[in-house]
């Protein structure tokens, strides 16, 4: 029973009641008085103490959630934006890119040397024939660079220049003559293979920078060739591979002596120069006419083609034809009285150049024996060669040069009911002196 007026008994708390058999901080019935003594019912404090706790922590949880939540959408929504304080992630790709590789190419043609590797050597120059006794010749499409050149009698001897190709039949191999010094003096101490000379001749290419081979020496039998069926003097003939064993320390390449482009300047015109022709004599009557399937310029004397020891026709991918002083000098060459015509390779003058069909013209010019001239085209541009083989003409003054161009398309043909009309041109040679 209760005895709500009494005052509190013994070992009990002032205010408090006491359920017999339960401790106070244990009960659970309903009825049981609140800390102020008031009998409402209602959770005990361990009760309270207990939901405040659980209240906490559980409200801490939420709060911690929701910052774990809004911390997570600022990252995402600065990632999204491109944050500089993140990357991107950007699925790998494989990408493949193509370096050009560097081609050695051959000095004198501009061509791929053969196998990738420039020869360690130098060049080799030969002295051939150009009677028509000494034809057919052997090697000249072999050769880097020929060069023709004028000689007594209004005739024309060669100088076939081999560095990176090595045939081993070349010639027929003749006598030096004087404007050999300038032809040899660009090509870097080259050594030139020749059947004597008269001796102020002789004594100009002791001195110039070569190095001699005379096949009429002694000492010279590893590299002359005598053929079957020629005779004395057309059957002289050498083998470039023979030539190079003579010189083993020798490992200089020659210098280049042209620019090459494999497309021909602006403003070339195409079709311009499907052939050229140089009349240096009756005997030596030259004309180059360009072939397109094999992209060349192919030679003939007086309208027959120029063949060669093994069939070919002789071939060019270039045609330069320099117009240069000459005079008469006062050495024989022979005798019948024929006096060596002098070439005087240091100055300036007219030059035509076919290539891919077509003509470029221009001045050369040349400062030293010791340098290849340069070549400049009439708007002052550099003269670029196609890679390939090239023939240097060196014609006299006097000597007309004459290009002709394609002709051009026939006009539309006009038709009418009473008549049909169709007209066409031709383009005239072009002379040059």
């Amino acid at each position: 029973m209760f005895d709500v007026g009494s005052p509190a008994s013994p070992g009990t708390a002032a205010g408090r009641c006491s359920v017999t058999g339960m401790p106070n901080d244990d009960a659970t019935t309903s009825g049981t008085p609140d800390d102020t003594g008031a009998g409402t019912s209602g959770p005990t404090r361990k009760e309270l103490r207990a939901q405040r706790v659980g209240g906490s922590r559980t409200t801490w949880y939420v709060l911690g959630g929701v910052a774990v939540l809004v911390l997570v959408g600022v990252v995402v929504a600065v990632v999204a934006a491109g944050s500089p304080t993140s990357k991107k992630v950007v699925p790998p790709t494989t990408t493949t890119s193509t370096v050009p590789a560097v081609v050695a190419t051959c000095p004198l043609t501009g061509t791929p040397a053969p196998g990738g590797v420039v020869p360690a050597r130098p060049a080799v120059a030969v002295k051939i024939g150009n009677y028509t006794a000494d034809r057919p010749s052997a090697g000249l499409n072999q050769a880097d660079v020929v060069v023709e050149e004028p000689v007594e009698g209004s005739y024309t001897r060669l100088v076939a220049v081999f560095h990176c190709q090595s045939p081993t039949l070349v010639g027929d191999v003749r006598s030096a003559r004087q404007p050999d010094v300038g032809i040899l003096s660009q090509l870097s101490n080259p050594v030139f293979v020749h059947a004597g000379g008269i001796n102020p001749v002789l004594n100009l290419l002791a001195n110039a920078p070569i190095q001699d081979k005379n096949l009429l020496e002694g000492g010279m039998g590893s590299i002359t060739l005598h053929p079957n069926g020629r005779y004395a003097p057309y059957s002289t003939f050498t083998n470039t591979g023979a030539v190079w064993a003579t010189v083993p320390g020798d490992t200089a390449p020659p210098a280049p002596i042209f620019t090459f482009t494999p497309a021909p300047q602006a403003g070339s015109v195409p079709g311009s120069g499907i052939a050229v022709h140089v009349p240096f004599s009756t005997e030596a009557d030259v004309t180059w006419t360009w072939n397109p399937p094999t992209s060349s310029y192919l030679r003939s004397y007086s309208g027959v083609a120029d063949k060669l020891l093994d069939g070919s026709q002789t071939a060019a991918s270039n045609v330069v034809v320099m117009t240069v002083p000459t005079s008469i000098g006062p050495w024989y060459e022979n005798s019948e009285g024929g006096r060596e015509v002098q070439v005087n390779a240091i100055g300036s003058g007219p030059v035509v150049v076919v290539r891919d069909g077509m003509a470029i013209t221009g001045t050369w010019a040349r400062s030293s024996l010791t340098q290849p001239a340069t070549l400049t085209a009439a708007d002052g541009t550099p003269i670029t060669l196609h890679p390939g083989t090239t023939w240097i003409e060196l014609a006299p003054q006097g000597i007309p040069v004459t290009t002709t161009a394609a002709p051009p398309p026939p006009a539309p043909t006009t038709t009418s009911p009473s008549r049909t009309t169709a007209t066409s041109r031709s383009t005239p040679p072009t002379t040059r002196g």
